[in-house]
């Protein structure tokens, strides 16, 4: 367990039969499994969809965006959720909703049904995740805490590797329904396995919950990413600028509220430790290149390669399969090297491998283009590893659910912004050079611009403290003291 300098006194637990943290690990993972699997599922049946439903095909992306849009106004609650009412019991209905959910999705007569269905499930996933890590933060010593993760992300990984096959042999062969079927057993192997396996655990909570913070602060972030997605995208930009502006505003109203109110849903108080607070800020500066890769390299081998949709996807897999080859040497090279050396050597490393991007051409041997994009994904997975580790390195244990909720938070927002920014940089690449389709060199030019932004990551790790997560890793501490606040 982590435990604060003060040792506060342990949160209320009931205990079925206790998993080591491997179990727990993997039976978290196996949620996070289904929800990635959903979503790479879903974007290749698409255009199906659309034919079934008699609907344009471009006005099938509000699929996607209303699960966006939810996970953006309930991730904020999931932390003052669980501690009320328990993390187990939480996320156990967490793994219900998007099971529900899902047989919604799979039963959808229209469109607008079909949207509903997504919010249900966004609902499910907005509380799956934040709390699926705050159950794997409560029964993990520090000790164990990279080993547990690294068993967390190898499910999780693997969703978005199966998810296009999956996909197009569901659609090809089945129908676009067993798309969202497919859950159900996975859903209720969860619950089971959650109500077994799981201890039930809650810290005490104020009496009081922040009904208008979270109203506000849904408001801010669902208002955000999707007037973010409409300009970018270039449809209803003039709304899309509105939605923006309206979501800055509730963004300011809630700021002011966080400092009157005393325990908001969204608590920046939190950022006053400085590894939680370099990782958030780091971790978004290196999750823009992450949220922008699937959205450009699939287009790039398309449209500049002039490959198929399946080429391509045969192609772009490749960097969650270095992603999988890192969960088993990350234990080794954290207690090496140690979580500072890790996130700016690593997380330059990574950088230059997402601007190596840009140069590839289609003259490249193709063996060598996976090796690129295995040895990116490779890197990326460390460098983002070490943050959602050294997080919460030294955050109390009282704090983890509002530590989870707030860090889940920005790691969703990052991850769009990654879509808008290399959304925004090929159009203005086509601006400039008055393209009317984009050609591989914009491609390129949006790969760097998003490599530079993340490369702040590596820069702003300088900060980190030379012994920050010793405990975590392994590693001897080089000096004594704890590390910097």
């Amino acid at each position: 367990m982590l435990e604060s300098p003060a040792g506060p006194p342990p949160p209320i637990t009931t205990a079925p039969p206790r998993a080591g943290p491997r179990v727990v690990s993997l039976i978290v993972a196996s949620a996070m499994f289904m929800e990635q699997l959903d979503g790479t599922v879903l974007a290749t049946a698409l255009p199906t969809m659309a034919r079934s439903f008699d609907a344009d095909p471009l006005h099938m992306n509000i699929a996607l965006t209303s699960y966006l849009l939810t996970l953006a106004m309930f991730i904020p609650a999931s932390g003052r959720l669980a501690d009320r009412f328990g993390s187990r019991t939480v996320f156990r209905g967490a793994i219900a909703l998007f099971t529900l959910g899902s047989i919604a999705c799979a039963q959808a007569p229209s469109l607008g049904f079909l949207v509903l269905a997504r919010m249900l499930q966004g609902t499910g996933g907005a509380l799956m995740s934040p709390v699926g890590r705050l159950v794997l933060l409560r029964v993990v010593s520090k000790a164990e805490l990279v080993r547990a993760m690294a068993w967390l992300m190898i499910p999780a990984t693997i969703g978005p590797i199966l998810g296009p096959p999956v996909g197009g042999f569901i659609v090809t062969y089945l129908s676009w329904h067993w798309i969202f079927y497919i859950n159900v057993p996975i859903g209720v192997a969860g619950i089971v396995a959650c109500s077994l396996y799981i201890e039930e655990m809650r810290e005490p909570s104020p009496d009081h919950f922040d009904v208008l913070g979270l109203a506000l602060s849904g408001t801010a972030l669902a208002c955000l990413l999707f007037g973010i997605e409409m300009v970018t995208r270039g449809v209803g930009a003039w709304i899309g600028l509105g939605l923006i502006a309206a979501g800055g505003a509730a963004g300011a109203l809630y700021a002011w509220h966080a400092k009157h109110c005393a325990q908001p849903v969204l608590d920046f108080r939190i950022m006053r430790i400085a590894t939680f607070r370099l990782s958030v800020i780091c971790g978004s500066f290196s999750r823009i290149s992450a949220g922008a890769q699937p959205f450009l390299l699939p287009m790039m081998l398309q449209l500049g390669f002039g490959m198929s949709a399946a080429q391509s996807g045969l192609i772009t897999f490749s960097s969650s399969i270095g992603s999988l080859l890192m969960r088993v040497a990350a234990p080794v090279l954290l207690r090496r090297l140690g979580f500072r050396n890790v996130l700016i050597w690593v997380g330059m490393i990574a950088v230059l491998l997402v601007a190596g991007i840009a140069a590839i051409r289609p003259a490249w041997p193709q063996p060598l283009i996976y090796a690129l994009l295995v040895t990116s994904g490779f890197f990326q997975s460390l460098q983002f590893m070490a943050y959602n580790t050294i997080a919460y390195a030294d955050v109390p244990r009282p704090r983890m659910s509002v530590a989870t909720s707030f860090y889940t938070t920005f790691q969703q927002m990052s991850l769009t912004l990654g879509i808008a920014v290399s959304a925004a940089a090929l159009a203005a690449s086509l601006a400039i050079r008055g393209h009317a389709e984009p050609l591989l060199g914009d491609f390129s030019l949006a790969f760097l611009v998003v490599a530079g932004i993340s490369a702040l990551a590596p820069l702003i790790s300088l900060q980190f403290d030379r012994t920050a997560g010793a405990e975590l890793s392994g590693q001897a501490a080089a000096a004594p003291g704890s590390p910097r606040r």
